[in-house]
Formats: C-alpha cells, structure tokens, sequence
C-alpha cells in the first residue's frame, strides 16, 4: 500500500455509545444470609441529551446454577447501536434464593435503570426484555407478573394455604417506580417447570416448592398462570430440536397468550437445539431488532 495523506469529514449523527460495567443495582444477602453482596449490571448506552432511547434488559441463561452477564455483550452491543439502551444483569442463582428470588432481582433493575433514566438516555415509558433458557423464563415472568397476573393465581389458589407462596415480586429500592415492560422476547424458555422435572436436568435448588402435591405452587412458578389481556407483545423463540426444554414448552406460552388475545409471534427455527448456533446468526437478529423497534417505538 502506497502511504497517503487524507483529509476527510466524516458525516453523520450517530451518538457516540459507552458502557457502564459493574454498576450496582442492589445489594443481596449472601453465604447463608450473614453477609450481603452486589447485584450488578452492564449498561450499554448513548451519551446525548437530543433524545432518549427504549432500554432492553438482557437475562443470561444457565439454568439457574450460572449466570454470567457479559457472555453476550458482542451481540448486545450491536443491538444497542440499532437504537436501543442495553443493560445486561445479574441475579441470584437457585443455591443463593429460591423462587421468586430472580425475578425480585431483574425487577429491581429494571426500577433501577427507570429512576436514573436521565442517566443512560433511557425512554423511562418503553422497556423491552430478553433471555435464554432460564433467562427466558425469568423474560415471561417479568412480562407477565406485574399487571395482576399475581392476583388472578392467588384467587385461583385460594383453598390453598399461601403462607409459603409470596406473590409480593417488588421488594427493595426505588419502589415508586415501575418494573413493567412493553415487549417481551424469551428464548427457548421453559414454561409448565412441573412437567420438566422428571428429568434429571430439572433438579434444580431454584424452585424448592412441592411441585407433586400441590397445584397451587405450580400456578405460582407458571408464567402462563399470570397472563392477562393487558400482557405485552411477546416474540418467543425456540429450536424444534430442542431436547432440554422442547418446543412444546414456548407453544404452551404462545397459546396461553393467543387465549388472552395478547399480541404474539413464535418463531421456530428448524432442526435447532438448545442455545444453537443459529439464535446467534444475523437474519434472527434482525428479527429481535425489528420486534423491539416495532413494539418500543
């Protein structure tokens, strides 16, 4: 290559994005409950007072055993420079709090990234969520538990004794906010959780109730249990060779939505497992993009 000098302008008004690591949401009690630790997130966000963006909450997967939040951020950081604020972040895991201890988690983020929307540039009005797996679980959950969806499973309950089912899911800071989302994208997600723990994978410390005697705790871990007409659009995604948690897991959501006439698109990618390779290839992607765009418009 010959050596040159060049001057150039470059044109264009794309805002200049940073991300903000190991921001601390909350704080959590930790080794058995004697000391206390960080919940923390990564925010991907444009710097700029001309405008405010839609946020995306990122659950990363792992069967509620690990979890690490930045395992995707090369993907998300693509999604945010489509338009989007992208947090990524942290909850406790199935030996650290039982159900609903995550979803208390990811609630208390998204409370978090509403009260310091001026910080990241956040349109504190849409909220978008995401996840794989167990993170997808967590994305239904959350999408779907806080429009009275709690009230609808303890009426349906209501023989049954509640004392060790808490359906308060809003605990810890910023509580005059909300943790509402306007869309919701769960990745090959588990649905009816008592119909998977005949197999050994399912075994987990996250959900410590009585899955075999009691109807009730199985209404209560159920994200179809809480969907009301006022659930927001969903776009689920899920491999047809899904052996760990089978398809017939995201069409049980899609149906229980379709049911409630809410807003709800299943994608299905053929011949794909579990966590595949082609959740991460670019024509999906722009599914997710042109979802979020839509509906956090």
């Amino acid at each position: 290559m010959k050596p040159s000098r060049e001057l150039l302008r470059i044109e264009g008004n794309e805002p200049v994005f940073y991300m903000d690591q190991e921001v601390t949401y909350a704080r959590a009690d930790a080794w058995f409950g004697h000391v206390s630790r960080d919940l923390r997130m990564n925010v991907i966000y444009p710097q700029t007072g001309a405008r405010t963006y839609p946020c995306i909450v990122w659950i990363c997967g792992g069967g509620w055993a690990q979890m690490d939040r930045g395992a995707h951020m090369t993907y998300l950081a693509d999604l945010a420079r489509r338009g989007f604020v992208v947090a990524s972040v942290d909850y406790r895991l199935g030996h650290e709090s039982p159900f609903p201890g995550a979803l208390i988690d990811i609630k208390a983020a998204i409370r978090y990234l509403r009260a310091h929307a001026g910080r990241y540039s956040i349109n504190p009005d849409k909220f978008g969520v995401m996840g794989e797996s167990a993170g997808g679980y967590l994305t239904a959950m959350i999408a779907v538990a806080s429009r009275g969806g709690a009230a609808q499973v303890k009426q349906k309950s209501q023989n049954v004794d509640q004392n060790s089912l808490d359906y308060d899911f809003e605990k810890g800071e910023y509580l005059d906010f909300s943790s509402e989302v306007q869309a919701a994208c769960p990745w090959y997600m588990p649905c009816d959780i008592a119909g998977l723990v005949g197999s050994e994978p399912w075994r987990l410390p996250f959900f410590a109730g009585d899955m075999t005697n009691s109807p009730a705790y199985r209404r209560y871990i159920n994200p179809v249990s809480y969907i009301t007409p006022e659930a927001p659009p969903f776009l689920i995604l899920h491999g047809t060779a899904d052996t760990l948690v089978p398809i017939a897991q995201g069409e049980m959501m899609y149906e229980a939505l379709l049911a409630q006439h809410v807003d709800a698109r299943l994608v299905a990618l053929e011949g794909e497992a579990h966590a595949g390779p082609q959740f991460f290839q670019r024509p999906l992607w722009e599914i997710i993009t042109e979802f979020f765009k839509e509906k956090l418009d």
